[in-house]
């Protein structure tokens, strides 16, 4: 294989595409490996912190009671008032995830913490996660792509936009003193409020979606158990201080739990000692594995390359540059066959790239026609995130969208740049001699620039 295919697999594969293959130089897995670490920071000026999103949550409740009590004030939706008042950081947060994307030098950091986002997925579909969910990768997720797989499923297990996000804020233990105390009051004057007592979701989305996997071998008796665990851990309408989340005894379950055949003494602690046994559970090792494969490989990975992962994991305890190193250095992930498609956030921040055209086209508050091809940028529709594998975005619904949305950038940029060369200097090898023929014969450059974004080479890593 020639080192431009090899830079073609790079660009695209492992990263997010670069307007010219020679940026990666004649070695593309040292150009790999040079990137590990963790993420760089984003791109944007004072981005709101975890502790600022959870105030504006209370600033947004106070202003409806203001309403409420004012006959005068405008009746709008209660769904516009609620995206109006989170506009702004919602906007700075998507400009922020794109243009550093669409900008960073180091691309293959760069899809590894889009990877992890996606797998510890918190979405603001759900309203309680609206304005967290930029300061949760910030927080969570990049300073810690990295490091060992317990640190970052720590950062993400206790940051307060994933215990709002999957409701363990008002999770309490049925025997709490917070229970026992609102129990108390609701019989003496009977307005009390209501306490919801157990919570499960983050528990099962832990084990199911983070570690262990749907076969991972837990039971309902260890979700259960789990869910005791993590009582306590809140993130509640006002932060204390910069602290958006933090563990309030008043709320935990007393007592010891079993989760998994080990015993866990009540206190913050057993969360901590919990996730680590999770983290370094071979279930978990075998789980991580195979997502990372079918990411970065195939939609139905090589097993060689899966166990090959897994002991990586297993043998490291976790440590993701281990792992990721094993990766960039095997054979399988090199095929020069390309059979993963671009997710709609994918081919627009590429198209940015090889075209660069960052600020043109990811003008803050805009998110370029991710939304309008299917995929609301840090709104996933379930925990599950969005998926990885082709047959997903491949409906005949979703490619028309992608070649309405082509057509428009080429009828944009496609003046502004000579698609027929950057076609060659993007793909090289990769580009077959059908779609340089049908790039060398369009009409004009915007429909050139459009039937490279259409190509099945740019389509597909």
């Amino acid at each position: 294989m020639s080192s431009l295919t090899h830079a073609a697999i790079a660009a695209h594969r492992f990263g997010l595409g670069e307007p010219d293959l020679a940026i990666i130089g004649g070695d593309a897995q040292d150009w790999l490996l040079a990137q590990i670490g963790a993420a760089d920071p984003q791109r944007g000026d004072a981005l709101p912190t975890a502790a600022e999103g959870l105030r504006r949550h209370d600033a947004y409740l106070r202003r409806l009671q203001v309403r409420a009590d004012d006959a005068s004030a405008p009746a709008k939706p209660f769904e516009q008032q609620f995206a109006d008042h989170f506009r702004e950081l919602v906007q700075a947060d998507l400009a922020a995830r794109l243009s550093t994307a669409a900008a960073t030098p180091r691309p293959f950091a760069e899809r590894l913490a889009l990877f992890w986002a996606n797998h510890f997925t918190v979405s603001m579909a759900k309203g309680a996660a609206r304005g967290l969910v930029g300061s949760f990768e910030r927080e969570a997720i990049r300073p810690h792509i990295a490091g060992q797989f317990d640190q970052l499923l720590m950062a993400s297990t206790q940051h307060a936009a994933m215990l709002r996000y999957l409701d363990n804020a008002l999770s309490a233990g049925p025997h709490s003193r917070i229970v026992a105390r609102l129990a108390r009051q609701q019989r003496d004057d009977g307005v009390a409020p209501r306490i919801t007592g157990l919570n499960e979701n983050l528990a099962r989305e832990v084990l199911e979606l983070h570690t262990l996997g749907v076969d991972g071998g837990y039971t309902q008796a260890d979700v259960t158990a789990f869910a005791a665990v993590l009582t306590g851990w809140r993130a509640p309408r006002l932060p204390r201080g910069e602290q958006a989340s933090f563990f309030d005894a008043a709320w935990h379950e007393p007592g010891p739990k079993t989760v998994l055949g080990k015993r866990y003494d009540e206190g913050p602690q057993a969360l901590t000692e919990l996730l680590r046994d999770l983290a370094r559970h071979p279930s978990t090792a075998r789980f991580v594995a195979t997502k990372l494969a079918r990411h970065f490989v195939a939609d139905e990975p090589p097993a060689v390359l899966i166990d090959r992962l897994a002991h990586s994991f297993s043998s490291s305890a976790g440590h993701l540059p281990t792992v990721y190193r094993e990766l960039v250095r095997s054979a399988e992930a090199w095929q020069p066959q390309a059979t993963k498609l671009k997710t709609p956030e994918e081919l627009v921040v590429s198209s940015a790239r090889v075209l660069r055209a960052g600020d043109a086209m990811l003008a803050r508050g805009r998110d370029a026609g991710i939304g309008f091809m299917g995929q609301r940028v840090q709104a996933a529709p379930s925990p599950a995130g969005w998926p990885d594998r082709a047959e997903e975005w491949l409906g005949p619904d979703a490619v028309w969208k992608r070649l309405e949305w082509a057509t428009r950038v080429g009828d944009r940029l496609g003046r502004q740049v000579d698609a027929r060369e950057l076609a060659g200097q993007s793909l090289g090898p990769w580009l077959s001699d059908t779609s340089r023929v049908q790039i060398a014969r369009a009409a004009d450059g915007p429909q050139a620039l459009a039937l490279l974004l259409m190509a099945p080479e740019f389509q597909r890593r």
